[in-house]
């Protein structure tokens, strides 16, 4: 008999076998995306696109800006706030702007390798509002925009289009007409604009010099003002001057033209007096009345400013004109050199009635300038500024956190790039960033004059050679940072100790704190200190021994000690505090221990077997160092090089303990260090990256897939992914415990640097076309990612984050975002059917999917239906609202007929009421019930014999049951008729618990059916004398003794499984 049940539970649970797996021949599934794009930081002006203003009532100016796709809007009153982004995002680059009443108007597309037909948008508070009309042959971009009167104006090289300000529809278009006898065609190059009070009228600048004045009401040409002489060259700048019928005209040989458009004549002439032609392309009046004259309380100003420099000469047009300052250096100057600083001023203007002066320039900055009334200086000084780097970021990195500012954490970024700076960006307020301070620059550069210059590489008179080289390595620890309260020292930036006499005072820093960032620059023996907490340059700059470049650089945990690597191979330590020496890897020997090792050298039996593997002085790289870092106890040193060595050194005595040879097989390009795992990943130049474990010294992964040289990477915050960036565009992520590559993501242009944050929210990305940092959201903090090996081929194409955040994924709709199931595929490319849910092994013990608070409704219901019995039964109202029909006895009164007599129909229907109705359990039977007899029909049923060789499933009944509410499962098991459908119940426990499945579902019903059923189960001892209920209750009393011994067979393996796991964590957890 027990033979028989055996076997018979054995095959009901082997019924119930996994779903059959469906192969998708028909199907290609694509890898998800892990990280989505969120938005774009340090855009300001990064584009040629002049800005465009607007007066915001009598209180303050709106500045807009574009920055490639989109516009922003500056507030100057809140100090160029950042308050609109445009969306959405035009589909090309925008190639001319305008501000008109509460609306701006953006012109985009028209030009570049897309060949998207150009269009013009129409935006308010940030929103698109409106659209023109573009005609049908247009094809060239739109170069600038004016609205006058009714009208709106676009310009392109050839033509101008001219719309209606009233519905946005297309007007006329004018095509100005080649000068007579000019070879340089009718191009127009020297923008358009209109005079005040003439009506309808349009100036045009062209390439040959002349000026035509256009009817754009009636499209006629009206007048044609001819260039002064063959030499002037192509008009590049048009503005009308605050006097009526006065335009000024600047020409392509640096001439100013104060041009009366009435007659016809020039009424002043300006040059400007410098060594080289300079262009100016922008030309703006001050028009608040003050500036000019000998007490600068007349009016007269004018401003100019070109592309081609930095400075923005200021003139006074009184007394046939004059220079009275030039502001040298508003912007940075443009470099020379393919690829270097952007510079040069895009456009000067004067806010109308206003003594404050804004300019934008090419170095991806916006600032305004004020002018104070009572100054003898006609230069004004800097109001307001908003600024990004100027040429492609180099490097990133996530600050890391400190013990007091936690919630900063992941928050704020470090960057570097070609134009020699060091930026933070704060993710959460973009008004907090800010270029750390590199000291008086621009102040040394004025004394010498050089601002004014293009700016020259390896040149030691120009302004590159005031700042410090390009970053090429940095790195930080708050631990130490005194942030606003650091004490900076009296002795100036960036001083070398070695070469300073006497004594360092480090006592302040010690109350303080001290420097927490390290740089180290490109073709520079020296590596610089920084505050990061006083956004500034630090007091020290620590030389390397051997005189060469520094190539690596790295702070301990404690923030107290810098690690210096260079180009020859020597690693040395400095201290931030003081700025001393600390020791030198490997430490030089001292007379005395030199003797001793010639000695040795010359007796080699003296050297005991004991003797250390490398002795002192022994070990330094043979080429440059390429990683650096300091274990969390400061006990141990590790550097790399492109030698293909790896290098252990003890912290404190200089001597190698142990190293890893790769050479010749790999060089070692760039190495990270995972703290928490005591992992090293190094990328090597066989495009590889290799990890090992400096605690065993062994090599543990090998990650190949890169088509490119490897150009950055990192760790996941959590040491599970390694991310990396290569030359072929594309951003690859490898699991560490699989070594699979499971993501790979192209993108419009290689990735020069990347980073990771700390809370695993973002990774942030530079490019080497942009001077932005872009910022992905880590999708599998929010939703199911399917992390399956992909192949080389599955690389997906991914679109880079905007300003605006447009087409990416913020944080909230990351959260929220309604997906489907996500289906993974193993190699053979078979997924479960989605229909069920089944356990993925037979040796896991699975858990229900029946959320937790039912099943420990259930569990405890009883004490929660005592708990909520009402203490006191209602009370009955005391006088019955006066809405409600009148009752006679407690009971309704009998329907009448008009005329008073009862009516018949009511008399005649039948009494029915719950008593005399049967209940329904005494005519049909429950669900419950029914799918309880149709897993095991009762043996006493003569239409249902019992037949061993049927194996019933469990799972109708068991998922009936476990979608009941807990009352309604509570009655199901009460309510079992006998011992039959009992003995019936617990066979169907018994066999899902064997198949391991919803294993605190079937601990639940249990219990429950023991609290019911238990006087049943230990009564009736006599039951061999009560006929078939006897043999009943012994089947019951045996499926019982069958269940007990499964789960103690069941919880026996369950608490091995978790006492291993409990010594594995403990072991890992433990400090070996």
């Amino acid at each position: 008999m027990t033979i028989e049940k055996n076997n018979y539970y054995e095959a009901a649970a082997a019924s119930a076998s996994p779903a059959k797996r469906l192969k998708l021949a028909h199907r290609t599934l694509q890898p998800a995306p892990i990280f989505a794009p969120f938005r774009t930081v340090g855009l300001v002006s990064p584009t040629a696109v002049p800005f465009t203003s607007l007066p915001l009532g009598k209180t303050t100016f709106q500045i807009t800006t574009s920055v490639g796709q989109c516009l922003h809007t500056y507030d100057l009153r809140r100090g160029l706030n950042l308050v609109f982004i445009t969306r959405p995002q035009t589909p090309a680059f925008i190639t001319a702007t305008v501000a008109w009443k509460d609306r701006v108007i953006a012109a985009w597309g028209g030009s570049g390798p897309t060949g998207v037909k150009p269009a013009v948008w129409l935006f308010q508070r940030g929103k698109k509002c409106g659209e023109l009309e573009i005609p049908a042959g247009l094809d060239k971009p739109i170069e600038e925009l004016i609205v006058f009167g009714s009208w709106i104006v676009g310009r392109c090289l050839t033509r101008i289009e001219v719309w209606k300000t009233t519905n946005y529809d297309h007007y006329t278009t004018i095509t100005p007409t080649a000068a007579t006898g000019s070879s340089k065609g009718a191009t127009i190059s020297g923008g358009i604009c209109n005079m005040p009070t003439y009506l309808n009228k349009l100036l045009v600048g062209k390439q040959d010099g002349s000026i035509d004045i256009w009817n754009i009401s009636t499209g006629k040409l009206v007048y044609t003002i001819f260039s002064p002489g063959l030499t002037a060259g192509a008009v590049t700048a048009l503005q009308p001057t605050p006097a009526l019928s006065l335009v000024a005209v600047a020409r392509e040989d640096g001439s100013i033209t104060i041009h009366d458009i009435e007659t016809d004549k020039a009424i002043l002439v300006l040059h400007a007096h410098r060594s080289s032609t300079t262009s100016i392309t922008s030309i703006s009046f001050r028009t608040d009345g003050h500036g000019a004259g000998e007490d600068g309380q007349e009016p007269g100003i004018m401003a100019t400013a070109g592309t081609d420099n930095s400075d923005v000469t200021l003139w006074d047009l009184n007394r046939e004109g004059r220079v009275v300052g030039v502001l040298h250096g508003a912007h940075n100057p443009p470099s020379s050199v393919h690829g270097g600083v952007a510079g040069g001023i895009s456009k000067v203007e004067f806010l109308p009635g206003q003594d404050v002066m804004v300019t934008s320039g090419l170095d991806n900055a916006l600032k305004s300038w004020i002018f104070d009334a009572n100054s003898l200086s006609a230069v004004p000084r800097i109001l307001h500024s908003r600024t990004g780097h100027a040429a492609p970021v180099t490097r990133l990195s996530f600050l890391p956190s400190s013990s007091e500012d936690a919630d900063a954490t992941g928050k704020w970024i470090l960057s570097a790039g070609r134009d020699q700076s060091l930026w933070g960006w704060s993710i959460r307020k973009d008004g907090q960033s800010g270029e750390l301070s590199q000291g008086p620059v621009r102040k040394k550069a004025k004394k010498l004059g050089l601002l004014g210059q293009n700016l020259e590489v390896d040149s030691s008179g120009s302004f590159e050679a005031l700042k410090p080289p390009e970053i090429t390595s940095f790195a930080c620890s708050l631990n130490r940072d005194g942030g606003m309260g650091a004490a900076p020292g009296a002795g100036g930036i960036w001083t070398n100790v070695a070469n300073k006499r006497g004594t360092t005072d480090a006592s302040d820093s010690g109350m303080t704190g001290w420097e927490s960032i390290v740089t180290g620059h490109r073709g520079d023996k020296y590596a610089r200190t920084w505050f990061w907490g006083r956004k500034r340059a630090g007091r020290w700059a620590f030389e390397t021994p051997d005189g060469t470049e520094v190539t690596s650089v790295a702070i301990s945990s404690c923030g107290t000690f810098a690690v210096i690597g260079s180009a020859g191979g020597s690693v040395s330590m400095f201290n931030l505090q003081s700025g001393l020496l600390r020791q030198r890897f490997p430490a030089p020997l001292n007379p005395a221990q030199a003797k001793k090792m010639k000695l040795q050298e010359l007796n080699p039996q003296q050297l005991s077997a004991n003797s250390p593997r490398f002795r002192l002085g022994e070990g330094k790289h043979k080429k440059a160092v390429t990683g650096l870092f300091v274990d969390p106890l400061n006990r141990t040193i590790i550097s790399c090089g492109k030698d293909g060595k790896i290098k252990f050194w003890d912290f404190h005595t200089g001597i190698l303990q142990d190293e890893i040879d790769w050479s010749p097989m790999a060089a070692i390009t760039a190495a990270q260090y995972y703290r928490s795992s005591d992992l090293v990943a190094l990328s090597c130049d066989d495009l590889s990256i290799r990890v090992i474990d400096i605690e065993t010294k062994k090599l543990v992964r090998e990650l190949w897939g890169c088509l490119g040289q490897i150009s950055d990477f990192c760790f996941s915050n959590d040491g599970r992914w390694i991310i990396a960036a290569s030359m072929d565009s594309v951003i690859r992520v490898w699991d560490l415990p699989t070594a699979h590559l499971i993501n790979a993501f192209r993108v419009e242009s290689p990735c020069t640097a990347l980073a990771f944050s700390e809370t695993g929210e973002y990774l942030a990305t530079a490019h080497a076309d942009s001077v932005g940092i872009n910022l992905w959201n880590n999708r599998t903090l929010f939703a199911h990612v399917p992390t399956r090996m992909i192949k080389d081929d599955e690389i997906i194409e991914a679109t880079l984050p905007t300003t605006s955040g447009e087409g990416g994924q913020g944080l909230l709709a990351a959260a929220f975002e309604e997906t489907g199931e996500e289906l993974e595929e193993d190699e053979n490319l078979l997924i479960d059917q989605p229909s069920s849910i089944d356990t993925l092994s037979n040796d896991l013990l699975t858990l229900s999917l029946v959320p937790k608070a039912r099943w420990q409704t259930l569990l405890h219901l009883q004490t929660i239906k005592a708990r909520n019995k009402p203490i006191e039964p209602p009370k009955a109202p005391e006088k019955a609202p006066f809405f409600l029909p009148s009752m006679t006895n407690g009971a309704q009164e009998p329907k009448q007929l008009a005329n008073g007599t009862p009516d018949p129909l009511q008399e005649a229907k039948p009494l029915s009421n719950r008593i005399s109705r049967p209940p329904p359990s005494a005519t049909t039977k429950s669900d419950f019930t029914t799918l309880l007899h149709d897993f095991s029909p009762s043996p006493s049923s003569p239409s249902h014999p019992h037949q061993p060789d049927q194996t019933p499933n469990p799972e109708p009944l068991l998922t009936h049951l476990s979608t009941l509410s807990p009352s309604a499962a509570d009655t199901a098991i009460r309510t079992l008729a006998d011992v039959g459908e009992m003995t019936a119940f617990v066979q169907a426990l018994i066999v899902r618990l064997r198949q391991r499945r919803d294993y605190e579902l079937v601990q639940t019903w249990m219990s429950v059916f023991l609290r019911c059923h238990g006087v049943v189960v230990v009564g009736g001892d006599d039951d061999d004398n009560m006929g078939d209920y006897g043999m009943g209750l012994r089947r019951l009393r045996e499926a019982l003794r069958e269940w007990r011994e499964e789960q103690r067979r069941e919880g026996r393996r369950l608490g091995e499984l978790v006492g291993y796991c409990s010594g594995v964590l403990g072991w890992l957890r433990s400090a070996r």
